[in-house]
Formats: structure tokens, sequence, C-alpha cells
């Protein structure tokens, strides 16, 4: 190497020993100029090969490329030293890596099947409404035409709120069904109404995998004049329809509801034996989904209706039985579990199709 690269050579050391010293650049710093290895290093080889009288002042400048490496180095060393962890985090982050990906969250399988059962009947007119989930007994009971001695009045049935300076009528409990919703604005709106009532209700039953104490329910409502039986039947079989497949069969079969006359339950076929028979139907190839019926004329009176003027139908069906046959789901308790390895299958699932 001649006098004139070797001057080059140090000149840019002396450039570079310049820049700030940082934890990722710590390695590549030492490994140039401090190890035996190093650039500087194999520079000093190259001093018995210049003539006598150039290799003082290349010695020199070596020398002091060398120490002033060290020194900073040393000083490097002492700052670390100094730094709180929460420095130490900011310095070790680099602006101009991309970003690292979030995962995305995603809607519980539940909100999914009670967004898209509210979508469908937007369509034909029905507007969402809400209620409270504690009530007291004139909306939750009375008003919809249970018997003082109903079982569902039992603390066996409901959840109530201890009231002792109460009277009975006024005792509050958590709602057992949304239909509470459903007095509260046949009370306070004047028909023609076409309303959806939805959210959480409460009974004291046993958990299990086909029960839970706490589940939600989708109810809707359409009091009016002259309405009949036939606008019921039809209003459930396009839902049905809408919510599982132009394909699927469904059937209304009697049934009593203290609130609705004449009432039925809402039957489809079973989605997993498709009505040949399994144990899901108990063999009978239809699975129950809800109730329905015409509203009770006594259940208009209580609301300051004419019976003689109104009438009405009312269904709804649990939101989770729902979700436990699209998706062939066998346990209700899956659903509040939290448990992510289940949730996460229901963002590309046919349950939101």
């Amino acid at each position: 190497m001649t006098i004139k690269e070797l001057q080059e050579q140090i000149n840019l050391l002396e450039k570079e020993l310049g820049k700030e010293i940082t934890r990722k650049s710590q390695q590549s710093f030492t490994k140039k100029f401090m190890h035996a290895e190093g650039v500087i290093s194999q520079l000093f080889k190259e001093l018995p090969k210049l003539p006598q009288e150039r290799r003082k002042p290349i010695g020199i400048a070596l020398n002091k490329l060398k120490k002033e490496a060290n020194t900073k180095y040393q000083a490097f060393l002492a700052a670390i030293a100094k730094t709180t962890p929460a420095q130490e985090k900011k310095e070790l982050l680099d602006a101009t890596l991309p970003p690292a990906k979030v995962p995305l969250g995603g809607l519980h399988p539940l909100t999914l099947i009670q967004e898209r059962a509210i979508s469908i009947l937007e369509k034909i007119g029905f507007t969402l409404v809400e209620g409270p989930e504690i009530e007291d007994e004139w909306h939750n009971f009375t008003a919809l035409n249970f018997p003082e001695d109903h079982p569902a009045r039992d603390m066996q049935d409901t959840f109530f709120i201890d009231q002792p300076n109460e009277a009975p009528k006024k005792q509050m409990g958590l709602r057992s069904q949304t239909s509470s919703v459903q007095i509260r604005t046949l009370e306070s709106y004047a028909p023609p109404l076409r309303i959806i009532a939805t959210g959480r209700v409460f009974r004291n039953e046993t958990i299990s995998s086909r029960s839970h104490c706490m589940f939600h329910q989708l109810e809707a409502l359409y009091v009016d004049k002259q309405v009949c039986f036939s606008d019921l039947k039809e209003t459930i079989r396009y839902f049905v329809q809408a919510l599982f497949g132009e394909h699927i069969t469904s059937r209304l079969r009697p049934s009593y509801f203290p609130f609705t006359t004449p009432s039925a339950e809402i039957d489809i076929a079973c989605l997993i034996c498709k009505g040949e028979g399994c144990a899901v139907c108990k063999r009978s190839g239809w699975v129950e989904i809800g109730g329905s019926g015409m509203v009770d004329p006594q259940v208009l009176e209580n609301c300051d209706l004419s019976a003689e003027t109104y009438s009405g139908f009312a269904f709804g069906l649990g939101i989770e039985r729902i979700a436990m046959l699209l998706a062939e789901i066998p346990d209700v308790r899956l659903f509040t579990e939290n448990d992510l390895r289940f949730l996460r299958q229901f963002r590309q699932s046919t349950i939101t199709a």
C-alpha cells in the first residue's frame, strides 16, 4: 500500500470516528477500530513496508486514531451504564422499520347473528328499540298477561332484586324476556308500530351445554289495524329463509304463551341431518328456534290500546340457538368463555353470510 493510499484510509477512518456510537453500531465499531484484526491493526502492519523517513508521521497518525477510538468507546460504555430502561427502550427503537402488525379484533358470533337478524327485519320496515335490563314486575310480567301465580314469577326462575320497602308490583328484577321492551314501546307510541327488541335476558336456570342463566333474545312486534295471522306466517317465512337460506323448510306448531293467542312454536328442518332425524333434533327432523303468536287483546288493553281497533303479532327467538344451528356449535357455554381460539373462527365464517 502506498503512502497516499495509507493517508486516504486514515482520513476516512477519522471521518467515521466522528459518527456517534449506538447499540446497533457497537459491534461493528469495536471490530473495525479495536480488534486485533481490525482496520487500524491492518494499517499498522503496512508501516514496515514504508521508507524509513515516512514511517514516523504515519505511525503518529495511526496511534492518535487508535487512542481516540478507545476514548470514544469508553465514553459510550459509561453512558450506557447511566441509561434508564425507558431511555434504553427508546434508543433501541428504529423509526425507519415498518410498524409491527397488530392483529385485528372481530365481532362476537352472537353480535354477528344479532346484526344479521336486525338487518333482515329492517328491510321490511321494522325499527330497533331498546329497554332496561332491570325491570319492574309490571313490564316484565303483569302487562304481559302473566298470572300472579305463574311459575316464572317465582325466585326459581327470576333474579329479583331485594327491595323490602317497595310494593309487590314495583318489585325489581333482571328481565326474563325482551317482551318487556314491547310493553314500554306500546305505552309510549301509538300504532302502527313495527319494532325489534333485542338484548340480554336472565333466568335462574342450571348452566349446561343447552341452557344458561344469561342469553340473548330478539323479538319482533307489529301492531296496526287489521293485522292477521297470515301476516305473522308470511313474515316468519321471509325471516327464516333470509336467515338460514331459501332452501330451509319451516313450520308453525300450536303452543301457549300468556301474551299471545293463538300461539305457535317456530320449527325449522334440522340443519344437521337435513330433516332425516338425529340426536340434535331428537330424531324428529325438526328444531324449535322460537315462539310466536297474535298479541293477546288483554296485553293491548294493558297498554291503553283498544283491542277492537288494533291487533298485532309478535315472534321471538334465541340468538344462541340460531348461532349453534348455523355454525354447528354443540355447547352454549362456549359463547361466554372468551376463548380466542373459538371466537376467531367466525371472522370468515358462514355465520355472517
